[in-house]
């Protein structure tokens, strides 16, 4: 025993190893290793052993239908660098591989390994390839990656199909620069594929056929994957649109996204690549069927408008799609909007008029976000749209004052921004519940039939409390919106409260000193009056005094006794006292109301100086409504 301690070659550390590893097998007579001990890097050398030197390098077992757990101190082997134990019936818990540093290949899939130790991936430095593909690893409650695997800078291939991989997939992953071969089918994972995997370097991504809950969220990300040759994502909860960049993915030759939630038309980017293997089926994909470039191909199970490739939709149809596109295709929509007819039933809050032809888009609390597509424009015969209660926001499109029979558009409770297009019909157009609409256009009046607020209530600039009350103008053409008389209105909602009480003060205090004075002499003179020469051929002969109505310019004549006439065409007298003066008299005093005799300017006319030939000095006002 001693003589043969002293002569073997191989390394006493990894002799006791690979001589337990022996021990725990069922079958080890498979392996035709010596019965009796023996030198595995010594002569001969043993099978499915290579060493260097005294160190034992590699063991390779693939498909050898070995039984039997692995030895707990297989990490002693500390110069190993390749570990084949794939495709066999190895069992039991899976040593740590910690501190295996020289590790590059290890091939651990297909086997019976039930549980993984946390410290697996610690240290493996050196570690380009790792297989753990078919094992029934921690089937309770699943595992995730360590974030101790992100040291393994060199790693090109992982495979990990099949082993109970749960939750989130690892951020680290994306942002590993070698490696290129990632597969993680039919695990348990769950969320979104990471952000961090923009501009990822893989050549293949499998993530396909999650269980329980699936992965889920937007596809956008592997668009960034240039170096991408195959690309499976079916089987899982993916939703969104296909991205127009997926044309720049010039390397792809397969890819299958079938039994997702993806929406949306297909870019003519993905129509256009030269890719051996295209499956969109079991998808919620709308429009056309374009005509696609891949050499097999199959599309079944959507709602796409036609079945043949390169036939075009309805033009409502398609300006119905682009509306769905701009608010994210809620589900409701999705599941109904099928087909190349809005106007058979089936659309959900569509309806038709007598001849075929989209009347009313009804979709309130219909879960819409977004924003409004310019393409409603394109359905000429709409003649109502309500779209209350949603999250809608952004502007609403100028393309709309086209529609010449749109009456109502009911874009209450959205977040709508300013500002509103100019409408070239009249128009109800329900606002409030937006918060960046604050008022309403000026002269707008409410519908006459709406049982709603009023615009031009005092509660109309704010919205009501009520959950079913709303407010309504009415738009004329080329009147402006509410928002660009915004700052005035807010000063308007201050100002005007004010002004009317100090407009109330003002008015009252004179109508009752007027009301007073009237009550006391209901004929006093006239405080604007024109005196004009006896007239001899009347027959009264009586003093008479012109006076202009200052209220609506008519005139009136006033007798002595207080009596009045309506007069046109004619000389306009006044009974008054014994005074008579010509207007040419007063004309001469003025200097014919000449400016150098101005005396000043009253709201009512100017007054001009004059001294007659008595040396009596007048004031003459000259009206500007009167006649003189």
């Amino acid at each position: 025993a001693f003589a043969s301690l002293v002569f073997t070659v191989t390394d006493p550390n990894d002799l006791s190893v690979i001589n337990e590893f022996r021990k725990g097998l069922e079958n080890p007579e498979v392996l035709k290793w010596p019965e009796n001990g023996g030198d595995p890097c010594g002569s001969p050398v043993w099978q499915h052993i290579v060493c260097s030197g005294s160190r034992i390098q590699q063991i390779q077992v693939m498909g050898l239908g070995l039984k039997g757990p692995l030895p707990q101190n297989l990490n002693k082997l500390s110069r190993l660098t390749h570990l084949g134990l794939q495709k066999n019936q190895f069992s039991g818990k899976l040593p740590s591989f910690s501190g295996l540093s020289e590790l590059s290949f290890a091939y651990l899939d297909f086997n019976q390994f039930d549980t993984i130790p946390l410290d697996f991936f610690d240290g493996l430095v050196n570690l380009q390839v790792l297989a753990l593909d078919g094992n029934p690893l921690n089937a309770t409650s699943g595992w995730s990656l360590p974030n101790g695997l992100q040291d393994s800078a060199q790693l090109i291939n992982l495979t990990m199909i099949n082993c109970n991989l749960a939750g989130p997939l690892p951020e680290f992953l994306g942002t590993m620069s070698s490696l290129e071969v990632l597969l993680l089918s039919t695990n348990r994972l769950s969320g979104p594929i990471p952000g961090t995997f923009k501009d990822a370097v893989l050549k293949m991504l499998w993530l396909n056929d999650q269980s329980g809950d699936g992965m889920s969220g937007s596809i956008d990300v592997v668009a960034t994957m240039v170096s991408l040759t195959h690309l499976w994502l079916h089987g899982n909860q993916f939703s969104g649109k296909i991205p127009v960049e997926i044309g720049n993915l010039t390397n792809l030759k397969d890819l299958s996204v079938n039994t997702n939630n993806l929406v949306g038309l297909i870019p003519e980017s993905l129509a256009n690549m030269p890719l051996d293997n295209l499956d969109l089926n079991n998808n919620h994909f709308m429009g056309p069927v374009p005509k696609f470039k891949a050499t097999n191909v199959s599309f079944m199970s959507n709602s796409f408008c036609q079945t043949k490739q390169g036939a075009v939709c309805a033009p409502e149809v398609m300006a119905l799609l682009e509306f769905l596109d701009g608010v994210n295709y809620p589900s409701r929509l999705v599941e109904s909007w099928s087909g190349n007819n809005p106007c058979d039933g089936s659309w959900w809050g569509i309806s038709c008029d007598d001849n075929q032809k989209v009347s009313v888009i009804n979709l309130p609390k219909s879960n819409l976000s977004g924003t409004l597509s310019p393409s409603i424009a394109n359905l000429e015969t709409v003649t109502r749209i309500y779209l209350e209660s949603n999250n809608l926001s952004g502007f609403v499109p100028s393309s709309w004052t086209s529609l010449k029979s749109l009456s109502i558009l009911d874009l209450s409770n959205n977040n709508i921004s300013p500002p509103l297009p100019k409408f070239t019909t009249p128009l109800k157009l329900v606002l409030n519940g937006n918060p960046k609409l604050t008022s309403n256009p000026p002269g707008a009046n409410p519908s006459p039939n709406n049982s709603t607020t009023p615009a031009d209530s005092p509660t109309s600039s704010v919205p009501s409390s009520r959950p079913n009350s709303s407010s309504s103008v009415i738009f004329k053409p080329g009147e402006q919106s509410p928002e660009k008389k915004d700052s005035k209105s807010k000063i308007a909602i201050v100002v005007v409260p004010i002004a009317g009480f100090l407009l109330l003060v003002f008015l009252a205090i004179p109508l009752y000193i007027y009301v007073c004075k009237k009550s006391k002499d209901k004929h006093q003179a006239p405080t604007a009056l024109v005196v004009h020469p006896r007239d001899l051929s009347d027959s009264d002969n009586v003093v008479k005094i012109a006076i202009a109505n200052q209220t609506n310019g008519s005139l009136s004549t006033v007798n002595a006794s207080g009596s009045a006439s309506i007069h046109s065409g004619e000389s306009h007298m006044i009974e008054a006292g014994n005074l008579l003066i010509s207007v040419q008299v007063l004309r001469n005093v003025t200097k014919n109301f000449s400016p150098e005799n101005e005396l000043g300017r009253g709201g009512f006319g100017v007054v001009y100086k004059g001294e007659l030939d008595d040396g009596t000095q007048i004031a003459v006002k000259r009206m500007e409504a009167g006649i003189v």
